[in-house]
C-alpha cells in the first residue's frame, strides 16, 4: 500500500477507535501495529512493538512520573488545597472579585505541588466554587476562573505534561521545569487582571467586599502565612534543589514525595487508609500514564518508518514561511487539534513531527516546549473538548455548560496574549534556564 494512502489510513483508523471511546495508549497501539505491519510485515511489527515495550519499561528517567503522580496524590490528601484558599481569601478578599482572585493564586501555588491540570481544577473547584456561591458571585466568573485557574498547574512545575515532552524530546525535564516558572507567574497576573476587567465590566459579577463571617474566612493575615508553609517548602525543596544542582529531577521527584508524606503525617492529616488511597490512586494514574506513553512510541516508531515528519517538513518548507510564521501554522494546528483530542493525544501524536521541524529551523527545544505547553493548556478550556470546563461542570453540575464555556472565553484571550509574549520574546521562557546553566 502506497504510503500516501497508508498514513491516511492509519490516522482515519485512530481517530475512529476514539471515537467509539477507547483508551488512548490502546488505540493508538493497535493503528500503529496495523500500519507497521503494512510496512515491514507481521513478524517485524510484533518484534519491534515487544523491543519498544520493553525498552519502555526499562526506561530509568520515566520513574519520574509515578513519584511526581504520588506526591500530588499526598499533597491532596493532606487538605493542602484548602490551606492555600484560606490563605490567599485572607489576603485578597477586601478587593473587588476578591474569591476569584483568591482561586487564581490558589491554583497556581496548588500547581506548584500537584502537576495535573484536571487535579487542579477538580481540586480547587471543590474548595472554591462553594463559597464563591455562598457570597453571590456569578457562575460565569465563578466557574470560568476555576476552570481557567486549574490550567496554570502544567505550566507551574513539577508538570506532567512537561515531562511526558522531556521524555518524548530527550530535553532537560530540570531545565523544563525552571523555565515554566516566569510564564506561570505571568499567566496567573494575566487572569488576575482579567477579573479585574470583568468586575469592571459586570460589577454584579462580584460583591464589593465579601463579608465572611466564618473561621474559614476570619483568619487574621499572621495566621494565614501557617496555611502555606508546607506547599511553599515543597515547592523550595523539589525546584529549588533542581535549580541549584542537588537534585536530577528524578531524586527531586523522590524527594517531594517522601517531604509531602512526612509533612501530612506531621499535620495529622495523613492517616493510614488515606495513604493506602493515595498508593492505588498513584498506580491507576502512572498505569494509564505508561500505557499512553507506550502506545506513543509505538505511534511514532510507525510515523517514523512511514517518513511522515520528513514529509510534512517538506510541506511546510513549501509553503515557503519565515521561522516565525512557520511557528504560527504549528500553533494554529494544536489549537485545531485542542478542539478534538485532549491534551495528553495532542503531546503525544505531534511532537514526533513538529519537533524535528522546529530544531532544524534553529528554535531552543525548551523554548518550545513552554510554548507547547501553553497552547495545550489553551485546548483545555476551549471548546467543544475543553477537559477542565467538563470538570468544573462535575463540581456544580446545576450550571449550563454554555455558562462555563462563556465564562471562560476572558481568560482564553489573557491566555492567547502570554503566548504571543512568548513567541515575541522567547526570553520569558528562557531566561531561568540560562541563569542556572551559568
Amino acid at each position: 500500500m502506497p504510503i500516501e494512502t497508508l498514513v491516511p489510513l492509519v490516522f482515519a483508523l485512530l481517530f475512529f477507535v476514539l471515537f467509539l471511546g477507547a483508551n488512548l495508549g490502546l488505540a493508538m497501539s493497535g493503528a500503529a501495529l496495523f500500519g507497521t505491519t503494512m510496512i515491514i510485515g507481521q513478524d517485524g511489527a510484533l518484534a519491534l512493538a515487544g523491543l519498544s515495550v520493553y525498552e519502555s519499561a526499562q526506561n530509568f528517567s520515566l520513574s519520574v512520573i509515578p513519584l511526581f503522580v504520588l506526591m500530588g496524590s499526598f499533597a491532596t490528601k493532606s487538605g493542602i488545597s484548602t490551606d492555600l484558599f484560606s490563605a490567599f481569601n485572607t489576603w485578597l478578599r477586601r478587593r473587588k472579585g476578591g474569591l476569584a482572585h483568591a482561586s487564581i493564586a490558589a491554583c497556581a501555588a496548588f500547581g506548584a505541588v500537584c502537576g495535573s491540570s484536571i487535579a487542579t481544577a477538580a481540586t480547587m473547584g471543590k474548595v472554591a466554587l462553594p463559597q464563591m456561591a455562598r457570597f453571590g458571585y456569578s457562575d460565569r466568573l465563578a466557574t470560568g476562573a476555576l476552570a481557567a485557574g486549574g490550567t496554570i498547574g502544567v505550566l507551574i512545575p513539577p508538570s506532567v505534561i512537561m515531562l511526558i515532552y522531556g521524555i518524548l524530546t530527550e530535553t532537560s525535564i530540570g531545565d523544563l521545569f525552571i523555565a515554566g516558572i516566569v510564564p506561570g507567574l505571568l499567566l496567573t497576573l494575566f487572569f488576575m487582571i482579567t477579573i479585574v476587567v470583568m468586575t469592571r465590566i459586570n460589577p454584579a459579577s462580584a460583591p464589593d467586599v465579601a463579608q465572611q463571617e466564618d473561621d474559614f474566612e476570619k483568619d487574621p493575615q499572621g495566621s494565614s502565612i501557617r496555611k502555606v508553609w508546607a506547599t511553599l517548602l515543597l515547592f523550595i525543596m523539589v525546584i529549588g534543589g533542581i535549580y541549584a544542582g542537588i537534585f536530577t529531577p528524578t531524586e527531586a521527584a523522590g524527594f517531594g514525595a517522601v517531604g509531602a508524606l512526612f509533612l501530612g503525617v506531621v499535620m495529622r492529616r495523613l492517616t493510614l487508609k488515606l495513604i493506602g488511597e493515595c498508593l492505588i490512586e498513584t498506580v491507576q494514574t502512572t498505569s494509564m500514564i505508561f500505557l499512553i506513553l507506550i502506545g506513543a512510541i509505538l505511534f511514532a516508531g510507525f510515523l517514523s518508518l512511514s517518513g511522515t515528519p520528513a514529509l510534512l517538513g517538506q510541506w511546510i518548507t513549501g509553503l515557503s514561511l519565515s521561522p516565525l510564521g512557520t511557528i504560527l501554522v504549528i500553533v494554529g494546528i494544536y489549537i485545531i487539534l485542542g478542539a478534538f483530542l485532549d491534551t495528553m493525544a495532542m503531546i503525544i501524536l505531534s511532537i514526533p513531527i513538529f519537533f524535528p521541524i522546529v530544531m532544524s529551523l534553529g528554535f531552543d527545544p525548551i523554548w518550545f516546549g513552554v510554548l507547547v505547553v501553553l497552547v495545550v493548556e489553551l485546548a483545555l478550556i476551549t471548546p467543544p473538548l475543553g477537559m477542565n470546563v467538563f470538570i468544573i461542570r462535575g463540581v456544580v453540575p446545576h450550571v449550563p455548560l454554555s455558562q462555563i464555556f462563556a465564562g471562560v472565553m476572558p481568560f482564553c484571550i489573557a491566555l492567547v496574549a502570554l503566548i504571543v509574549l512568548i513567541i515575541a520574546v522567547p526570553s520569558v521562557a528562557t531566561v531561568l534556564p540560562e541563569l542556572a546553566s551559568r
